[in-house]
């Protein structure tokens, strides 16, 4: 019965977020086309929200005392499901788009947008010529006042566990001295899973850690700065994970 009754509320929720999603949509794509999308972020934070609250999400946001919102930065976040984006632009308070797999921007409608808003493509295959674009539109971004959200682990989890973090996020913050926001997404694996279609409405609470100086930073101090980011994001994850 129980099964039952989430299939059926899963129907319902699915349906209204996509009757939703194809009115708003061909409205931010007529806006891109003709001006900078940071004239329509209040729009865009708007369609995030309605995206959250008709999947059935309630999101809350925590911010540490060391967060910085005035600091253009990387925020690092643990991937749970497709819905991160939507969830983190609710919460995160100041102009951010992410990096991207290249491959998304080769889906129609959604690539063009998403090349629109500025978010940066990330080769599949990466060579010397696709690192150095890469470091080339991430510096850009970032000069121009754009915080970017990065998934190092560049998978989403299957466990509700954080995976193995790569290491080209953390690379480029030190070579551009960017600072880094982690970030952990708490609840987000109850609410959808991959691999799974179910929506269970909840509490997805977003956690903004203190921001983190990368200045001055030598290349042998990343590892160190990437198991301390690590930490921060896994800390009230695995807490949420054993409470369940």
């Amino acid at each position: 019965m129980k099964r039952t009754w989430e299939v059926v509320r899963s129907v319902f929720l699915w349906g209204l977020s996509w009757l939703h999603f194809l009115i708003t949509v061909p409205v931010l794509i007529g806006l891109a086309a003709f001006l900078d999308p940071r004239k329509h972020d209040w729009l865009q934070r708007g369609l995030c929200r309605r995206i959250a609250f008709f999947s059935g999400a309630k999101v809350k946001v925590e911010t540490s005392p060391g967060f910085d919102a005035q600091r253009t930065c990387f925020f690092m976040v643990n991937h749970v499901n497709l819905l991160d984006p939507f969830i983190l632009y609710c919460a995160i308070p100041q102009l951010v788009r992410g990096w991207e797999l290249e491959s998304h921007f080769r889906i129609p409608i959604y690539g063009w947008l998403m090349k629109c808003f500025g978010n940066v493509p990330v080769a599949d295959v990466r060579g010397p010529k696709e690192l150095k674009r890469l470091w080339r539109l991430t510096r850009e971004a970032i000069h121009s006042g754009v915080s970017l959200i990065i998934f190092p682990e560049a998978s989403r989890t299957r466990d509700g566990h954080l995976g193995d973090f790569e290491q080209g996020g953390f690379r480029l913050a030190q070579q551009l001295g960017v600072p880094i926001v982690p970030v952990s997404l708490v609840g987000s694996f109850h609410h959808f899973r991959t691999g799974d279609w179910i929506l269970r409405p909840t509490t997805i609470t977003v956690h903004l850690h203190e921001t983190i100086e990368t200045a001055g930073l030598k290349k042998e101090d990343l590892p160190a700065l990437q198991q301390r980011i690590r930490r921060e994001i896994a800390g009230p994850v695995e807490a949420w994970l054993k409470a369940q």
